[in-house]
C-alpha cells in the first residue's frame, strides 16, 4: 500500500495544499472539488495530501469564487502550484515538483493519485516527468478525466456543434456557454482537451502508465440522445466514453479498470446547476469514494 493519497483538482480549480494536519480554516477546507473526498480518506485514517493549483500562475492563499476558502496556514511557492488552466504538460510538471517536495519534507516514497477531470490529464504528464525518479505512483484513479476529448475542446475544435445536442436544453446552455468561458479563462487549457488533441497527446504517452494499475470512472448524466458516443451521454463536461477511457489504447493504457456512474455529473457546479444533491457529483458522493477504496486497495 501507498504511502500517501494525492488528490490532483482539474482545470480552472482553485484547490489548496492540505496534509492531513490542516487545511484552509475558512470554507471548504479543501476547496469546491476535493473536500469532500479528502474528508473520506481521513474519516478512515488515510495520509491524504491535496496539490495547490489555481487558475493563473502563483500560490494558493484563497478562493473568493463560489463555495471558496480562505486561511490557508501553508502556502507552498508558485513552482509546485498547478496553473489550472494552463498546460497539460506544465502542469503535470509543477504536480511533480510538488510530489517531489512531499517525498523530501513528509517522507513519502511512494503514492496513490487520485486525479479529477483535467487533473487526471496532470497526473499522467507528472507521472511521466518523474519517470524513475521518487516518489513512485502506485496508482491513478481517475474520475471524470477527459482521457479522449471533452464538452468543451470538442466544441472550440469544431468536431461537436449545435446540431449534435439534438435540442436538449441543458447541454445547449453548456454549448452556449463555454466558448465565452474559455475565453476568459483559458491559458492553453481549453485547445489541449480536444479529441484531436488528446489522441496524439496520448500516443506520445505511451509506456508511461505501464505497471501503474489504473481506474478511470465516467459518469453520464445528460442522456438525451444517443449519438455522437463522442458526446453521449455526458456529465456536463466530459462523456462518459471518454471518462472511462473506453476508446484509449493498450499500448497507451495496459492496465485500467472501467466504471460508470450514469446518474451523475462532473462536479458540485453542475449538480447546482441542475438542482441535484451535491452528492450526484463525482467527488462528493460516498459511493464513488467506495470505488476509489477499492481500487487503491484500502
Amino acid at each position: 500500500m501507498a504511502d500517501a493519497v494525492v488528490l490532483v483538482s482539474g482545470g480552472a480549480a482553485v484547490t489548496p495544499y492540505t496534509a492531513p494536519e490542516h487545511a484552509a480554516a475558512s470554507g471548504l477546507a479543501a476547496g469546491n472539488t476535493m473536500t469532500a473526498l479528502r474528508s473520506s480518506f481521513l474519516d478512515r485514517g488515510v495520509r491524504v495530501f491535496t496539490a495547490p493549483a489555481r487558475i493563473g500562475p502563483g500560490q494558493v492563499r484563497a478562493d473568493a469564487g463560489w463555495q471558496g476558502f480562505d486561511d490557508v496556514p501553508v502556502v507552498l511557492p508558485a513552482e509546485v502550484t498547478i496553473n489550472a488552466v494552463g498546460r497539460v504538460d506544465d502542469a503535470g510538471a509543477a504536480l511533480a515538483g510538488f510530489l517531489r517536495w512531499l517525498a523530501a519534507e513528509e517522507g513519502i516514497a511512494d503514492v496513490d493519485l487520485v486525479g479529477h477531470s483535467m487533473g487526471g490529464l496532470f497526473s499522467r504528464a507528472a507521472i511521466r516527468e518523474l519517470g524513475d525518479s521518487g516518489p513512485r505512483v502506485e496508482r491513478l484513479v481517475t474520475l471524470g478525466t477527459p482521457w479522449d476529448g471533452s464538452v468543451l475542446g470538442d466544441l472550440l475544435d469544431g468536431e461537436i456543434g449545435e446540431v449534435d445536442a439534438h435540442g436538449d436544453p441543458a447541454t445547449l446552455q453548456i454549448f452556449a456557454e463555454a466558448r465565452p468561458y474559455a475565453d476568459a479563462n483559458s491559458q492553453g487549457a481549453a485547445a489541449e482537451v480536444s479529441r484531436r488533441f488528446l489522441r496524439g497527446w496520448n500516443d506520445a504517452q505511451a509506456g508511461v502508465l505501464d505497471r501503474i494499475a489504473v481506474t478511470a470512472i465516467g459518469a453520464g448524466y445528460f442522456a438525451a440522445a444517443t449519438e455522437p458516443a463522442q458526446l453521449w451521454p455526458h456529465d456536463g463536461l466530459v462523456s462518459l466514453t471518454s471518462g472511462r477511457a473506453d476508446e484509449v489504447p493498450a499500448a497507451v493504457l495496459p492496465e485500467v479498470t472501467r466504471h460508470s456512474f450514469p446518474d451523475h455529473v462532473h462536479s458540485i457546479f453542475f449538480a447546482e446547476a441542475c438542482g441535484l444533491a451535491w452528492e450526484r457529483a463525482l467527488t462528493w458522493d460516498p459511493m464513488v469514494f467506495a470505488v476509489v477504496d477499492d481500487a487503491l486497495g484500502r
